[in-house]
């Protein structure tokens, strides 16, 4: 139930807009002065704040201003019946949501109060979407880290170091959960295209009928499940990085409307004939020998050469072992904290033969397979839990 508080020196005035707002069900409370209105604004919530202007002992622009550092949370009402557009102007130069005067009209008094109620409402949702939002960005810029000393992966980092603040194409090569999705956000995060969108289209796992549909969008009818218009992944990057991953399973009409957006910046929607202007940067990454595929026709020539402006292979975790441990006790920190626990140890000689095996899944296996540990084994993890549960 929204709390409300009427600060007023008239008795009459304060017991009639109580009457009027708990007939409305909401709870309130009143205050016959400044002070001992800022008494309670200390000690409960309010959501709105019904204060009177001209009052003794101090003012209602004293205690508007006062309540911005004491209780920030509440949203003011100011009321007078000697009001005036100079008045209205300052009180909400002070942060007041709104100015009425008296005697105040029922309906224009109920309609501010819902409205300020409103805001309220808003600015909690805002800021609690804000909160959410820096919480994702943190998980995201964990998932991205990118942990290990190799030699393979130091230079996978001077490349990203070096192109990530240009706007060139990149193509990024590597087998499945070697971690080319990490050096794609790296490349966006580090880049002046940071604080717009990173749009990432999985192009393997959308059927060949629907990819050009999900890259440029379409139009209401253009096809008999298109029952309204759909903003396609190049327009939702616009101004951002969009990072088509598994590029290399891309049909070859898709592909040929992929080169025509990277040679003019512009897309046209499915069923549409407007030319829409993308500004977009697009990172590339694939599995595949992308020169074989060319070779079988199945990939264009001209496509490649227009997204590979630079290449960086990402090493195997096979071609990098040096970094096993380390990432080892990276997921295990990370787990502990999904989980809610403290993180487990692992001795030598499990991380030994952890470091020995033939990681043909990479990083994405090599996680998966630190999580079963720590769920199967006890405090220490040993070698004997790692030959029995690491399932080589």
């Amino acid at each position: 139930m929204p709390r409300l508080l009427i600060i007023d020196d008239e008795k009459a005035i304060r017991h009639t807009l109580k009457e009027i707002l708990e007939y409305e069900s909401y709870k309130v409370d009143e205050a016959a002065d400044g002070p001992t209105g800022l008494d309670m604004l200390i000690q409960e919530k309010y959501d709105v704040v019904l204060c009177d202007v001209k009052m003794p002992k101090m003012d209602g622009l004293e205690v508007l201003e006062r309540a911005r550092v004491l209780a920030p949370h509440s949203t003011f009402i100011m009321v007078s019946a000697h009001g005036n557009v100079e008045m209205a102007v300052e009180a909400t130069k002070k942060g007041a949501y709104d100015f009425i005067q008296k005697p105040p009209d029922l309906n224009r008094l109920l309609v501010t109060v819902r409205n300020a109620l409103d805001h309220v409402q808003l600015a909690t949702e805002t800021t609690k979407l804000s909160s959410e939002n820096k919480t994702l960005k943190k998980k995201l810029a964990k998932s991205s880290e990118m942990i290990g000393e190799s030699a393979g992966l130091q230079a996978v980092r001077k490349a990203i170091e070096k192109v990530a603040p240009t706007d060139a194409r990149v193509l990024i090569t590597g087998p499945n959960g070697a971690g080319k999705e990490m050096v794609a956000r790296q490349l966006h995060e580090l880049s002046q295209r940071s604080g717009g969108p990173m749009v990432e289209v999985n192009c393997a796992a959308i059927p060949s009928e629907l990819i050009e549909s999900e890259l440029f969008g379409h139009e209401k009818g253009s096809f008999t499940s298109a029952i309204k218009q759909r903003i396609g992944k190049f327009e939702q990057a616009d101004g951002g990085t969009l990072f088509l991953d598994e590029i290399g399973d891309m049909s070859l009409s898709a592909q040929a409307k992929v080169l025509r957006a990277l040679q003019e910046n512009k897309i046209t929607r499915v069923g549409g004939e407007k030319e829409i202007s993308v500004n977009v940067r697009v990172l590339a990454a694939t599995n595949k020998d992308l020169l074989q595929e060319i070779a079988e026709r199945s990939f264009r020539e001209d496509l490649y050469h227009r997204l590979s402006v630079i290449l960086i292979p990402v090493p195997s975790l096979n071609e990098r072992r040096d970094d096993v441990p380390l990432l080892i006790d990276k997921f295990l920190k990370d787990i502990a904290q999904d989980y809610g626990n403290k993180p487990k140890k692992i001795d030598d000689a499990a991380l030994t033969y952890l470091q020995g095996l033939d990681w043909r899944g990479n990083i994405r296996e090599l996680r998966n397979v630190v999580e079963r540990l720590v769920i199967m084994s006890d405090a220490t993890i040993t070698e004997a839990d790692a030959k029995a549960f690491a399932g080589k």
